[in-house]
């Protein structure tokens, strides 16, 4: 009679490469998050003693002086600037946007861009300024 010897495995997870993977990607955010806030230099008007700083559920939109459009650092048209900010709305509806108008840019130009996100359906758009006289 011959014995059958069966094999026990031991099924259980081992945490410590998730746990690896999770400090890894956390780093890689705290990293590059402060990097993708950063957009182009404006000359913010003064409004008041209080700013609209935005946080982080918000994209910043910028106008400069010449009536240009950024995402961050990039240039865009303003249809692709209500593009984008519609696709990242899919990903969080809680989504706030801070436009950024140089001192100097054409009222209009930041105007325009206001009301296209508020007939995207925007609820949420402000603009941002800085403090003092």
């Amino acid at each position: 009679m011959s014995r059958i010897r069966r094999r026990s495995t031991d099924a259980s997870i081992s945490l410590t490469p998730m746990i690896d993977i999770m400090t890894v990607l956390l780093a890689v955010f705290m990293v590059t998050t402060p990097m993708m806030t950063n957009g182009i230099d404006l000359d913010l008007p003064r409004a008041g003693n209080s700013v609209l700083t935005g946080n982080d559920h918000a994209i910043q939109v910028s106008v400069d002086a010449a009536g240009r459009y950024y995402v961050a650092d990039t240039q865009l048209k303003i249809d692709d600037v209500v593009r984008r900010a519609v696709a990242m709305r899919g990903e969080n509806p809680q989504l706030t946007i801070v436009i950024n108008g140089d001192a100097s840019a054409d009222y209009g130009a930041v105007m325009a861009v206001m009301g296209k996100l508020k007939d995207a359906g925007f609820q949420r758009v402000g603009l941002r300024t800085r403090t003092g006289n």
